[in-house]
């Protein structure tokens, strides 16, 4: 029987995860299940959530119960029930996340990606963000109507004679509370024009299934150079799990076709309203390290169209 040391110590002290078919199945199992699973659960929520903003500036965040007249019957976030006068309600904002368990919890801003690789999930028509990956990446997205998602950027290292333009369109052809497919690509080339490269990159099939909880995320891409096309996809298996208002768990695994290295990371994301950033660990598992084994990964975006709605029977 294989012992976990043994995955992860070789003969010669080395930490290195040779990872085997049977190895990406039981990774795939240790994702997806409980990705599936708690995607599943219902714990007990309130009704909508919105936003009071009173007359004198004070706003409460929670779920109208009643309406009774001029008065509204309102519970809060914390639990608390309070009878507020219509006419002391300045406007009522109907809020995208929902509240559970005495909680409010916000949406990710940022779902429609994991660390780099896509989910399945598209950008509402008008909605977009601006990030930057490992500082020197910046990328721009921008939906339109409601599956077709356009992106791209250029890289801007310094000193660098050339640099990388990158463009990354998806498209989802299915999306639903709990799965989403897609499909895009991503194409990359110079700045400066080289006879010798005419352009690489990947298109590829996504699919997302579960809630903003916990999801799990599986996609299959087969990479080009110039005209010619890879035979074999490249496997990329994600998970997200949310573990606080603001913080998420994610993982983001590619494994390649004949090849003994596959990028794996792990990290967190923090979000607010319209921020995200990522902070991640990339272990380069199959190749022999003696140091410090993991590439470091930031990410952050800003991310902008996410218009709140007002309720319009609430006030002036």
């Amino acid at each position: 029987m294989t012992k976990l040391r043994d995955i992860i110590i070789n003969k010669d002290g080395f930490m290195d995860i040779s990872i085997r078919p049977s190895r990406i199945f039981l990774m795939a199992v240790i994702i997806l299940i409980p990705c599936t699973w708690l995607s599943g659960q219902s714990p007990m929520t309130l009704k909508k959530p919105v936003r009071l903003i009173l007359n004198e500036g004070s706003e409460l965040v929670g779920a109208i119960q009643a309406e009774e007249g001029d008065t509204i019957r309102f519970l809060t976030a914390g639990g608390l029930y309070l009878a507020v006068p219509r006419s002391q309600i300045r406007s009522c904002i109907a809020l995208p996340g929902r509240i559970e368990e005495g909680r409010y919890l916000r949406p990710d801003p940022n779902q429609t990606r994991l660390f780099f690789a896509p989910t399945a999930r598209p950008l509402n028509g008008g909605q977009g963000y601006f990030s930057a990956y490992e500082v020197f990446f910046p990328f721009l997205a921008y939906g339109v109507g409601a599956n077709l998602t356009l992106a791209g950027g250029m890289s801007l290292i310094p000193g660098a004679t050339t640099q990388l333009f990158y463009l990354a369109p998806k498209i989802t052809l299915y999306n639903s509370d709990r799965l989403s497919l897609a499909g895009g690509g991503l194409y990359l080339n110079t700045t400066a024009a080289f006879e010798e490269f005419s352009g690489a990159g990947i298109v590829y099939g996504v699919g997302s299934y579960g809630t903003d909880r916990a999801a799990a995320t599986l996609g299959l891409g087969w990479g080009f150079y110039g005209d010619d096309f890879a035979n074999d996809p490249i496997l990329m298996l994600g998970g997200e799990l949310r573990v606080s208002s603001s913080v998420k768990f994610i993982t983001e695994n590619w494994f390649p076709p004949k090849s003994e290295a596959y990028p794996l990371s792990w990290g967190v994301r923090f979000f607010g309203d319209r921020l995200a950033a990522d902070i991640a660990l990339i272990y380069p598992a199959g190749v022999r390290t003696s140091g410090f084994p993991f590439l470091p990964w930031l990410g952050f975006a800003y991310n902008f169209g996410l218009s709140e709605k007002p309720v319009d029977h609430y006030g002036p």
